[in-house]
């Protein structure tokens, strides 16, 4: 199936459908009254997230989707049937954007998630809902109120918890092949990799994380040059990214630590919050050097990086497990890190603390002179409690006065 990760469709909810003004016509009955019905509402159009769907290639030709418009209503106070809606189906990680504002309005993140894309309008009032007193025979009725129309950009970022960054070539395909079950395409000529894939690396029983592969960025990726640029949104919702660097290029007038640096630049230029999210360094193709851990210390020092490294050979598997594993190890520390903070009591106490209502003072009550004077008006600050004891007592005394 073709990877499809942009599209662009038009939703058009149903239309109200409009009361009627109608009469009561029995036998024996001649002012029967009002029995018009209202008209049913319009269908409106739905957007649900499926794990089981990963492109958007349904919504690339067809581009319309309209819902059913509500029937009128009719006599005999029968109301119109409502429109049916419709429900459109998209992958996890589908982001929906009003095309013509650029405004983002949903964000499919969860399987499950239901958002209405377009509300579907509501029917007309039938002349049964205007009948009174002063008017029995109402000939008013109103008409069913339009659907919303929009025009959507929809666009797609998976969701992968590691995603694979580096130049063409750099071995990325061939690493999410020796990790998990993926079998993207692989090559020995640039850009093989034409789509982003997926794939599930599982370190145990029940332990895994998802690896995202996107097509080699090239120096100018951020200006339009290449292809990575079109899929660099798919790296924005991981966790960890994995810097591939051929160290053993088939050209040997290229450079390691400049295409490295370029990618870096790159990403900088694209989105400073994505050049901002954990990065390892991987240097691949170590099995084609004579000192790996020489070449390691020397391309450091000269890259000027201080964070991990790792060594490996995608294509032999060497040092391939210890990388999967050094990084299920990573998010699973960073998952529980997030759960205790959720969990944490000092902020429960302090959200508890800010929700809680202050408490009310009540000033005691003004007592009357002892000599028997008046005590004056009361405020209602001053006014005593209303808890029955005292306002007894006092009633008591006045009806004694009373007397």
């Amino acid at each position: 199936m073709k990877f499809v990760d942009e599209a662009t469709i038009e939703v058009v909810a149903g239309k109200g459908g409009n009361g009627v003004a109608s009469f009561r016509r029995e036998k024996f009955i001649p002012f029967g009254g009002p029995d018009g019905g209202d008209g049913g509402r319009g269908g409106s159009v739905y957007a649900v997230a499926d794990r089981n769907i990963n492109t958007l290639i349904d919504y690339r030709y067809a581009r319309l989707h309209r819902a059913q418009n509500g029937e009128q209503g009719s006599g005999s106070d029968r109301y119109g049937a409502g429109g049916s809606d419709i429900t459109l189906r998209m992958p996890v990680g589908t982001m929906v954007y009003d095309a013509e504002t650029n405004e983002l309005l949903f964000d499919l993140a969860t399987h499950g998630q239901k958002v209405v894309l377009a509300a579907g309008g509501n029917g007309g009032l039938g002349n049964l809902h205007f009948k009174s007193s002063t008017n029995r025979a109402p000939r008013q009725f109103t008409h069913g109120r339009p659907g919303e129309q929009r025009k959507l950009r929809l666009e797609l970022k998976v969701l992968a918890d590691v995603g694979l960054l580096g130049m063409p070539n750099a071995g990325k395909s061939t690493l999410i092949r020796k990790l998990s079950n993926a079998r993207p395409k692989v090559a020995d000529y640039p850009f093989t990799t034409l789509h982003p894939n997926l794939g599930v690396v599982r370190t145990d029983a029940e332990r895994s994380f998802v690896i995202a592969d996107i097509p080699g960025l090239i120096e100018g990726a951020s200006e339009g040059a290449g292809l990575g640029h079109q899929f660099l949104r798919h790296l924005s919702r991981t966790r960890l990214l994995l810097h591939l660097v051929d160290v053993a290029p088939m050209d040997p007038t290229v450079d390691p630590v400049h295409e490295a640096r370029a990618i870096v630049e790159e990403l900088r230029r694209y989105d400073p919050a994505l050049y901002e999210k954990p990065r390892w360094l991987v240097l691949n193709k170590v099995d084609m050097v004579d000192d790996p851990q020489g070449l390691k210390e020397a391309f450091c020092l000269e890259f000027g990086w201080d964070g991990p490294v790792f060594c490996i050979s995608a294509l032999a598997g060497d040092g391939t497990q210890e990388l999967a594993w050094a990084v299920q190890n990573w998010l699973d520390e960073q998952r529980e890190a997030e759960q205790a903070f959720d969990e944490d009591p000092r902020f429960v106490e302090t959200q508890a603390s800010a929700a809680k209502p202050a408490p009310v003072r009540r000033r005691p009550p003004r007592r009357a002179p002892a000599d028997g004077g008046d005590a004056g008006p009361q405020t209602p600050e001053d006014a005593p409690d209303d808890d029955g004891g005292d306002a007894g007592g006092e009633g008591g005394d006045g009806g004694g006065d009373g007397d």
